[in-house]
């Protein structure tokens, strides 16, 4: 399997709505309960300081996208965050390291200073030793801090990286 990321634009639409709704629903990594819809979703991509796809060169399907913006606002502002979504169907091949390693890219090129996750559910292990290996850094535990959809409360995990 051949991808690059690239810039979303509206062509690329309906194939990140698919991958980023189908996490929503999974119910097990994003905080966000309601999907989104073409207008809704085209709006959230494109408020974001960086949208991008994860797409596979021969069929030109998006398999994974990722949202880059800040943090938080004013004195905070250089501190920026994201989340990645990948198709099901492809998981384990190497298209989440591909997605974060962009971002990085990224959020460096936008000036932003460190990279922060706020919520990394605990057992989302494959994102977990993700992040360790590009030298994320954890901040501890947040006990039950996410509410998966079989409503069962689990740990997160915060995590930095310094630009």
């Amino acid at each position: 399997m051949q991808v690059e990321i690239l810039p979303f634009k509206s062509s690329y639409l309906k194939g990140a709505l698919n991958v980023w709704n189908e996490v929503v629903l999974e119910g097990k990594a994003f905080p966000q309960t309601e999907v989104l819809n073409e207008k809704t979703g085209y709006d959230f991509f494109m408020s974001q300081s960086f949208t991008g796809v994860a797409v596979e060169k021969t069929t030109n399907e998006v398999v994974g996208v990722y949202i880059l913006h800040p943090n938080n606002v004013g004195r905070c502002s250089h501190i920026c965050n994201a989340s990645y979504a990948v198709k099901s169907e492809v998981r384990g091949n190497r298209i989440g390291k591909m997605l974060v390693t962009d971002c990085i890219e990224k959020a460096r090129e936008l000036s932003f200073r460190i990279l922060q996750f706020n919520a990394v559910v605990a057992s989302n292990k494959s994102a977990l030793a993700l992040y360790e290996s590009l030298g994320f850094i954890r901040l501890g535990i947040i006990p039950g801090g996410f509410l998966n959809k079989d409503n069962v409360y689990e740990d997160i995990i915060p995590h930095y990286l310094i630009l």
